[in-house]
């Protein structure tokens, strides 16, 4: 899939001078905080694409409960990613860390 300005799945968007947020479609969005190791961004990732499945698979099933039970997963990942929620440069190293950790230590509960 190619952007209009020129991204595709395996590049990285623009990022705006500070690096906090990444262009995409003329649109800024909030910049996935780069402190996550890889390999917990990765899961990160696995989980919300996960949980973004499940809702189109709840919204077909007319689940209500299950939908609301995938967005919250979605939003889980996304404040641990540093998405949503208290923006990741006005955190602490520790906080940062806590913030993804505990994240992940909820998405991987079954």
């Amino acid at each position: 899939m190619r952007h209009s300005d020129g991204v595709t799945r395996d590049s990285q968007p623009p990022h705006t001078p500070d690096g906090h947020h990444v262009v995409i479609d003329g649109r800024r969005w909030r910049a996935t905080d780069p402190l996550i190791p890889e390999d917990d961004s990765a899961r990160l990732r696995v989980h919300l694409m996960a949980a973004r499945r499940a809702i189109a698979a709840a919204r077909r099933a007319g689940d209500e409960d299950a939908e609301r039970a995938a967005r919250a997963r979605v939003q889980t990942a996304k404040v641990a990613l540093g998405e949503r929620g208290t923006a990741w440069w006005e955190q602490s190293d520790a906080e940062r860390r806590a913030r993804w950790t505990e994240g992940l230590a909820e998405l991987d509960q079954p």
